[in-house]
């Protein structure tokens, strides 16, 4: 299947940066050790699939799924081979002992590259997994990128979001605080990230869905509202390591995707997605509609969608890359604008927001209005709205 095709675009978005770049690409990564943590995960593979192709001297892959660092080890093998530098794999969580115990063992890293993250707006539903998206998106961005420094890393990288301008959701938000935790440590150590659009079939997303859908023979489901920009797992790849290794202090990339041409629904994909396959998409007025017509359609060649308006918390209508705010470079590449950053922050605020949430933790017990209030403050252009609808309550 062709996922350009389901997602609007007839070409690959980097080719020309990457042709234009491969030379200093190839260079850094053949001689540099490289540390990636959530490198099993959808964009951590797309990562460590374009070090990997490049020979590093090291590359060394940390995730909580030892299913997914499985998949990763047999892909590789399966497709690029083997390569000459040390290559290994750790099943451990970033923020656990046994990674602080790994982080002391090893000798260090020239690149160190975080792609862990609580990615779903889904996760705003209750205080417990909000207190984790803390923890990962903010607390193990900051711990990581103190240990790079103290072993001498040339470059740290992190992924950010699309959601964190303008953010709307906690989701956004908590990646839009670790941007301006990120400003004070790139003082000590040169840091650069990425601004995603949404990683088509990436796992755990809506568009990965339709397949698991189509698998186990149910509907498809989705808002017909909301407008993503979308890139394929090669493309969050590239992106990241663009900005890793040509990125400047603090420079923040993101794909140059047009509003008019790339904006896409769900549901326009989902209708195109099913005739690739051979199926005519037919709406249905209700859930359990969809979800009893699912036989009696496919054997006509149809398949059941539910299509609706989106009234789920933290949702946008449409993403966006950056704020009119925000200094902009767009002369730098072809098809990624940069977002340049002065190192301005507050620090108090900062110490604050940490002091706050540690406090939260030792009461042991905490209310999402908790976080919503001191995320407020940390982000006073925080357009929170709470429906009291989350993605649970949806097929």
């Amino acid at each position: 299947m062709d996922v350009l095709s389901l997602i609007g675009r007839d070409a690959p978005l980097f080719d020309e940066d990457i042709a234009a770049h491969e030379a200093e690409l190839s260079g850094c990564v053949g001689q540099g050790r490289f540390l990636v943590i959530g490198g099993a995960g959808s964009i951590g593979q797309a990562v460590v699939r374009e070090i990997f192709r490049r020979n590093p001297a090291a590359l060394h892959v940390v995730d909580l799924s030892e299913n997914n660092l499985v998949e990763l080890v047999r892909d590789l093998r399966s497709t690029l081979g083997y390569i000459e530098g040390d290559f290994r794999t750790f099943a451990v969580d970033a923020g656990s002992a046994p990674f602080d115990a790994l982080m002391r063992d090893v000798d260090g890293y020239d690149y160190v590259l975080n792609l862990s993250a609580l990615k779903h707006v889904r996760s705003e539903k209750d205080p417990y997994s909000l207190m984790r998206m803390v923890a990962v998106n903010i607390e193990n961005t900051l711990r990581t990128a103190r240990w790079a420094r103290a072993k001498g890393a040339r470059k740290y990288f992190c992924v950010s979001t699309d959601k964190a301008a303008a953010p709307a959701n906690m989701m956004g938000a908590s990646k839009r605080i670790m941007e301006l935790f990120l400003m004070r440590e790139s003082e000590s150590l040169p840091i650069s990230m990425a601004r995603f659009a949404n990683v088509a079939f990436s796992d755990g997303s809506l568009l990965h869905g339709f397949n698991q859908r189509l698998l186990k023979r149910q509907p498809l489901s989705a808002p017909n509202d909301v407008r993503r920009y979308f890139v394929t797992d090669r493309e969050s790849g590239e992106l990241c390591l663009l900005s890793c290794l040509l990125g400047e202090n603090r420079d923040i990339f993101f794909p140059k995707l047009s509003e008019r041409l790339h904006l896409t629904t769900f549901s326009e994909i989902a209708e195109r997605y099913l005739a690739a396959l051979g199926y005519e998409a037919v709406p249905c007025a209700s859930e359990d509609e969809a979800r009893a017509s699912v036989e009696a359609l496919a054997a006509r060649g149809q398949w059941p969608c539910y299509f609706f308006a989106s009234d789920t918390t933290g949702e946008k209508d449409f993403e966006e890359f950056y704020t009119e705010d925000e200094d902009l470079d767009w002369g730098r590449f072809e098809r990624l604008g940069v977002i340049r950053n002065p190192a301005e922050y507050d620090a108090g605020k900062l110490d604050h927001f940490l002091q706050a949430v540690h406090d939260l933790r030792t009461a042991g017990r905490w209310e999402k209005a908790d976080l919503v209030a001191l995320f407020h403050q940390m982000v006073p252009e925080f357009a929170h709205k709470e429906t009291g609808r989350y993605l649970d309550n949806r097929m």
